[in-house]
């Protein structure tokens, strides 16, 4: 498996700000060569791509309007018209609407389930692909419990199971696709400003909660992932926390 930065054309859902878009900076100046920006947010996301663009050159970043739950064919088409083949795959879109279950899902599971699928097959070697890598972005409340957010956790939990049994070598060494697990720890984002709960009157003590938890900066996770990709083994899962290095986790 090639774990070199440079050269590769990455695609990151939810780039339009926060963890996709630091994820986005941080491997063109590793030698990306191109980030391809997905995101629903079509105005922020146009700012955004003029921003990379002054930064790393214009010919290094392109941006798609997408819906994930919705958009999976569609955007595919458009990402084949610009490069024959994605070599990495980050599906970091997310929300969290603990008082919606469906959105939860749709968006944190299904979606992500099926662009991993739809660039798993365009990837695998066995089907005349170059091979690549695909990074699913979980949480730490993937793995840890809190008792406020049960929707959100059964959806990062459900996304670490889902990616570290395809992930596992058996898949591997037929295909040639690393799946791997990123479990960020809290991030100073758009979402972390407006956190909610399924019961208004326990966010205060989810607010009181996580509030003496180690925080970090979404650059912490830019450059968190990129270590990932350049270490990281098929079916394994890994820690950005509190500004440190990339860390594997054992289950």
């Amino acid at each position: 498996m090639d774990r070199d930065v440079k050269g590769k054309v990455v695609l990151i859902t939810g780039s339009a700000d926060g963890l996709g878009l630091t994820m986005v900076e941080h491997f063109l100046e590793n030698g990306a060569k191109l980030a391809i920006m997905l995101d629903v947010n079509e105005k922020q996301g146009l700012q955004s791509l003029e921003q990379v663009k002054v930064k790393f050159g214009k010919d290094r970043a392109v941006f798609f309007k997408c819906d994930v739950t919705e958009d999976l064919d569609k955007v595919y088409a458009q990402v084949l018209g610009v490069t024959k083949n994605v070599d990495v795959v980050i599906n970091n879109a997310g929300v969290l609407a603990e008082k919606d279950i469906k959105k939860t899902i749709n968006v944190n599971v299904t979606a992500l389930m099926e662009w991993t699928m739809k660039f798993f097959d365009h990837m695998r070697k066995d089907k005349g692909g170059k091979g690549g890598t695909i990074i699913n972005v979980s949480s730490i409340y993937g793995y840890r419990i809190t008792a406020l957010i049960p929707y959100y956790h059964a959806s990062k939990f459900a996304v670490r199971g889902f990616s570290q049994s395809l992930g596992q070598e058996y898949n591997f060494k037929r295909t040639g696709v690393r799946v791997v697990t990123l479990c960020p720890g809290l991030t100073t984002t758009n979402m972390s400003k407006y956190p909610n709960v399924r019961e208004d009157e326990t966010l205060d003590d989810l607010l009181n909660e996580i509030k003496d938890t180690e925080w970090q900066e979404t650059k912490d996770i830019g450059r968190g992932t990129v270590e990932i990709f350049q270490k990281a083994d098929s079916g394994s899962v890994w820690l950005v926390e509190g500004g440190r290095p990339a860390e594997k986790l054992d289950f």
